[in-house]
């Protein structure tokens, strides 16, 4: 145990997620600087604290990096020197459990809900934590989807962060193929590290989690995988929309695709980038700002 340092602000939701995936981005972060950000107060979902957590007081360069990643001006931080404990177990503090349909998303320190079904993801870790609008939004989808009768025997998590997504999809159809990739290879030990401690298989037969590092689907193991039923991407509208080619070939006749990170006012460019792939709009789920899309490709076999 060594004191540790914490630096808080409050920011808006928006500029909170577009800092952490400017840090998910950086291949020279200090891995020492653990970031997090959580809402306020439900009644305020715009309204969300922003933190980091430092093993030693912050330098100037320490705060020079933090504030690079906000594009406007980076919040007014607070100075807290705490005391000597585990400051990436004290990260996870704050961060309360949320329920989406069927799931129930919990840091390691909060006890699980024996009326759900239960995922342990850190919060300080990658983007993908259940707390985001547009990651509870994803799994509420996935859940509507069973219930609506959905047979999914093959899906992918693109852009999958944490694995979270990949781990909901699993437990809904759990004799289908799994595969979960990221552009960032500091995702894959997270990947590891989760389904390890959420007792999620890991291989490639039916049942077993395939996880990979790709680009995109510019990937062998992708390729090879697909064509998928269902493809989930929660990831932002200008990727989403880059990717509709790749998505609409990689998905299967008839097959489905769950995309989210987009805005509302984003909505319409990206439902048209792929309408014109042959996809149409099956379900829309609206979080916030944000829009959770169900898209079925229309190809026939």
């Amino acid at each position: 145990m060594t004191d540790s340092w914490k630096l808080s602000g409050e920011i808006s939701r928006s500029a909170a997620r577009a800092a952490l995936e400017r840090q998910a981005e950086d291949d020279g972060w200090d891995a020492e600087i653990v970031l997090s950000a959580h809402e306020i107060a439900e009644p305020n979902p715009e309204e969300w604290m922003f933190e980091a957590w430092l093993p030693r007081e912050p330098t100037t360069a320490d705060r020079s990096a933090i504030a690079k990643l906000f594009a406007g001006e980076p919040p007014s931080f607070a100075l807290e020197k705490l005391a000597p404990t585990d400051w990436v177990t004290l990260s996870q503090q704050g961060v309360e459990p949320i329920r989406a349909g069927r799931f129930h998303v919990h840091t390691p320190d909060h006890a699980p809900d024996p009326l759900a079904i239960n995922l342990a993801i850190p919060a300080s870790q990658a983007f993908g934590t259940g707390q985001h609008a547009t990651t509870a939004g994803c799994l509420a989808m996935l859940d509507l989807m069973k219930r609506d009768g959905l047979v999914v025997r093959n899906h992918a998590d693109i852009g999958t962060g944490t694995g979270l997504l990949a781990f909901a999809a699993m437990h809904l159809w759990p004799r289908a193929f799994a595969t979960a990739s990221d552009i960032d290879p500091v995702c894959l030990d997270v990947i590891l590290t989760n389904a390890r401690s959420n007792g999620v298989p890991l291989g490639e037969a039916p049942g077993m989690l395939t996880p990979t590092i790709a680009d995109g689907m510019d990937d062998p193991v992708l390729r090879s995988r697909g064509p998928y039923d269902l493809l989930i991407a929660n990831i932002l509208a200008g990727p989403l929309i880059d990717l509709a080619p790749e998505f609409a070939g990689a998905t299967a006749p008839g097959g489905h695709v769950v995309l989210a990170g987009l805005l509302e006012t984003q909505e319409a460019d990206v439902r048209a980038a792929y309408r014109r792939q042959g996809m149409r709009l099956a379900r829309r789920l609206v979080k916030g700002d944000w829009s959770i899309l169900w898209l079925r490709n229309r190809r026939i076999r």
